[in-house]
């Protein structure tokens, strides 16, 4: 994939877009922040 043609969410917290990660690979669609820091301020 080329980074331009990322799947993008938004946050639910800060309400920004976030792009996909390697890391969130397995469990895209359970993803609801963009940080561990958005996360602990739900």
């Amino acid at each position: 994939m080329k980074k331009q043609h990322l799947p993008e969410k938004i946050c639910i917290v800060c309400e920004r877009p976030f792009t996909w990660r390697k890391k969130w690979e397995r469990n895209w669609d359970t993803v609801k922040y963009c940080s561990e820091r958005c996360r602990r301020n739900k």
